[in-house]
């Protein structure tokens, strides 16, 4: 966990900034979900045999109750729509910003405190809606300055597919049991998906020999991933096909995909999504979203070296300066006004002429507005520009105008 700190905080705040102008366009509206949740609002959604519920999550008792830090974001924007009625979430649009907590190990571009910004979009499914979605991340991404990202889309399947592609996928890995990783032997009979997504270099070498899960699916599943990709097309939005990408997720159905970028090395997964369905509470919610890892992408915009054009310039800052114990005293008063006008100042709280200045200097103010005794009584400010050390006296009614200019 790290913090976050000027001036890369400033490469955050426009990285929001520009999500929020785009979110808006596509109609969706920000849900802030807590950062505890019952932990199981997320072994019932995203599956008790994944990764993130079997080793990841920062699970503890209080109360009697057993809670979690949020590993992901869907889930509990879904515990949210299961408690709403029906006419509050079909058709809903959200997006969110925030921290997620997971224990695993560290590496390149992850932390245990990491940040996502993701979507979920409630409507049915449809191909169509699938490609807006993908779309959309592509643009969010581009927006930020990370061209040139590769997407693969997947499938993986309606709910039906499920255990025959399993059942498929047992078989053929079977033989090659021994000299999968311990993991893997573990998830041949509880997730035998979680094979596909192994890092593992051996195990990885046995996948690539497998038969694709579409070769156990019906043709429906393959023909929705058909028509997502013949939008993608009309779209212009490149893709490859990989068929055996898997979301580490259980919740996902019928259409997935994952960002890769450049300059990230071997871990170089920036974002993802898909289409997923899971039971809340009783009730069944179907969706489509993504999420995108942000410390992946300010490490990606650092690397390429366009962080910066994300910062908005700071400010210009005016630095109050009083010579005097009523100068200073007034100049606090002077200060909420003109902040008021909006003026971004400041002041020290005392000191000699000199060192003031030399806290403006520190500061990287534009002007010092310096006040003494004389200048009080003609309600006057000598106004000094930094930069070219020129100075100018100044009505206080012209002040905020000149400061504004």
């Amino acid at each position: 966990m790290s913090d976050i700190a000027a001036p890369e905080v400033r490469v955050w705040q426009g990285l929001e900034r520009v999500a929020r102008e785009i979110l808006s366009r596509y109609g969706f509206d920000e849900l802030r979900t807590p950062v505890v949740e019952f932990e199981s609002v997320f072994t019932r959604s995203i599956g008790e045999t994944t990764d993130v519920v079997q080793k990841e999550m920062y699970v503890f008792e209080k109360g009697g109750r057993r809670l979690c830090l949020r590993p992901e974001g869907t889930a509990g924007v879904m515990r949210h729509a299961a408690g709403l009625g029906a006419q509050e979430t079909d058709g809903a649009r959200w997006f969110y910003v925030g921290p997620m907590f997971r224990s695993e190990r560290p590496q390149a571009g992850r932390r245990r405190q990491f940040h996502q910004c993701g979507v979920e979009c409630l409507e049915p499914p449809s191909p169509r809606v699938d490609a807006e979605i993908l779309a959309l991340q592509v643009e969010l991404l581009k927006a930020w300055g990370l061209d040139g990202c590769t997407v693969k889309l997947a499938t993986r399947g309606s709910g039906g597919d499920a255990a025959r592609v399993a059942e498929g996928l047992r078989g053929a890995l079977e033989p090659h049991r021994e000299s999968l990783c311990e993991d893997c032997r573990r998830r041949l009979s509880e997730n035998v998906l979680r094979v596909l997504d192994c890092k593992n270099d051996g195990c990885r070498r046995i996948v690539e020999t497998l038969p694709p899960p579409t070769d156990f699916m019906g043709g429906e599943s393959r023909d929705y991933l058909a028509q997502v990709a013949a939008h993608l097309d009309a779209l212009g939005l490149a893709y490859r096909l990989d068929p055996r990408l898997v979301r580490g997720l259980d919740y996902y159905e019928h259409t997935v995909w994952e960002i890769e970028g450049a300059h990230l090395g071997a871990q170089n997964a920036i974002a993802g999504g898909g289409r997923y369905r899971m039971n809340l509470g009783g009730r069944e919610l179907t969706g489509v979203g993504f999420a995108i890892g942000l410390e992946r992408v300010v490490a990606m915009l650092q690397a390429m070296e366009r962080d910066a054009t994300l910062m908005a310039a700071p400010p210009r800052l005016a630095w109050l300066v009083g010579l005097g114990e009523e100068a200073m005293n007034q100049n606090l008063v002077l200060m909420q006004s003109l902040r008021a006008a909006g003026i971004v100042c400041r002041m020290a709280a005392g000191g000699s002429l000199k060192s003031q200045m030399r806290a403006a200097n520190k500061a990287g103010a534009a002007w010092a507005v310096i006040r003494g005794d004389d200048e009080l009584a003609q309600a006057v400010a000598a106004v000094k520009d930094m930069a070219t050390g020129e100075q100018r006296r100044l009505p206080l009614d012209q002040l905020a105008g000149a400061l504004s200019a």
